[in-house]
C-alpha cells in the first residue's frame, strides 16, 4: 500500500463509518496523545522504566498504527499530500545530511 492509498483509505473510512473528521485541533491533540502512548511503550521496552500492569497489554505496532492513522487524517483535512511531502523531505535530508552522518565520529564509535 502506498502512502497515497493509505490517505485514501483513511478518508473512505471516515466518510463511511466516522461521519466526519474531528476538527484539526482535536486531531492534533489526539495525535499528541497517541505519540505519548507510543513513547510509554518505547521507554518501557527500550528504556529504563519497567512495565506497569496496565502497560503489559499494549502493543508497539498498534500504537505506531494509531499515530499513522491520526497523521493520515490530519493530512487529509489540511490538504497535504504526504507522498509529495515525504519525497521533498527525503530530498532535503539527503542534500543536507548526505555526508554528515558518515562523518560523525559519535556514530562511528557507537556500540550499537
Amino acid at each position: 500500500m502506498t502512502i497515497k492509498e493509505a490517505q485514501h483509505q483513511a478518508d473512505n473510512w471516515i466518510k463511511t463509518y466516522g461521519v466526519r473528521y474531528f476538527s484539526e485541533l482535536t486531531n492534533m491533540a489526539i495525535l499528541t496523545e497517541e505519540v505519548g502512548e507510543l513513547a510509554r511503550i518505547m521507554v518501557r521496552t527500550y528504556g529504563e522504566q519497567s512495565f506497569k500492569e496496565s502497560d503489559k497489554k499494549s502493543n508497539l505496532a498498534d500504537e505506531m498504527a494509531d499515530v499513522l492513522w491520526v497523521l493520515l487524517c490530519l493530512a487529509n483535512q489540511t490538504g497535504v499530500d504526504l507522498t509529495d511531502a515525504f519525497q521533498k523531505k527525503l530530498a532535503k535530508k539527503t542534500n543536507r545530511d548526505g555526508k554528515r552522518h558518515h562523518e560523525n565520529e559519535k556514530l562511528k564509535n557507537s556500540n550499537s
